[in-house]
């Protein structure tokens, strides 16, 4: 549970992705902390500041999967290849509770509307996001190669 990622992850990066994302509190009237989406992501990274662990301990379960808020698709997607530039394509050493894996689960909520299964390679995840998602997929590989 202490282990830091190998290669370490660019929690700047991050933050301003979830910043682009964020609707701010004039959208919604008042900032709704982790039940938020974006909210909770920027709880994790905040913790991994100032601890940086692999993982976010049940991070998975206390995504709020119920967070129905429109987001900006164009931002969600540069944040989902931005985090995938971060994936350790760690393949069968995967954890759901890895802490690129739960913000990358928040920003696909907001963009798919719900978790997409990922397997610990980042090709294997385009490739079920292209096949499911077509058009979102080709903006996410865009963003991904610049």
């Amino acid at each position: 549970m202490s282990e830091v990622h190998k290669k370490g992850l660019n929690a700047q990066l991050v933050w301003e992705d979830l910043q682009n994302c964020c609707i701010s509190e004039a959208a919604c009237g008042q900032c709704q902390g982790e039940a938020c989406i974006i909210g909770f992501a920027k709880e994790c990274i905040k913790e991994y500041q100032k601890k940086p662990q692999k993982e976010v301990p049940n991070g998975t379960e206390r995504i709020p999967t119920m967070d129905y808020k429109a987001f900006d698709e164009v931002e969600l997607e540069i944040a989902i290849a931005h985090i995938l530039k971060e994936c350790k394509d760690c393949k069968e050493d995967h954890v759901e509770d890895c802490i690129i894996n739960v913000i990358r689960n928040c920003y696909e909520v907001g963009l798919f509307g719900d978790v997409q299964t990922y397997e610990g390679s980042t090709l294997q995840y385009l490739m079920k996001v292209q096949a499911d998602f077509p058009e979102k997929s080709i903006k996410i590989a865009e963003a991904y190669r610049e």
